[in-house]
């Protein structure tokens, strides 16, 4: 199941990093199924993002960034997420560039 979103050519190139909202997930597993090595079901049934060494990281609001060979389907998790709480934004300024509050 892979559905291919254009990704801005702005967002190649920058540094990014994705985030979870837990109080707006659904549990669907969407994210895990497009990109495992950022995302993971954890017990309580919620996606957490993972570090850059495979550790799942629990805390509210914990950011991991977004490997260049991953963007497509990172952006792919936050577009087709159903609670919309995927939060993918610039490093540099902590911009949102997609997920429910990107402009």
């Amino acid at each position: 199941m892979t559905v291919q979103h254009e990704v801005p050519t702005e967002a190649v190139g920058e540094a990014l990093e994705v985030w979870i909202d837990q109080d707006l997930c659904t549990g669907d597993g969407i994210c895990a199924q497009y990109a495992p090595e950022v995302f993971e079901l954890d017990i309580d049934g919620l996606a957490y993002v993972k570090s850059t060494d495979d550790e799942l990281l629990q805390n509210p609001g914990a950011t991991t960034p977004v490997p260049l060979p991953l963007l497509s389907d990172v952006v792919d998790s936050a577009k087709e997420c159903p609670g919309d709480c995927i939060h993918v934004r610039r490093v540099s300024d902590r911009v949102e560039v997609f997920g429910p509050d990107a402009e």
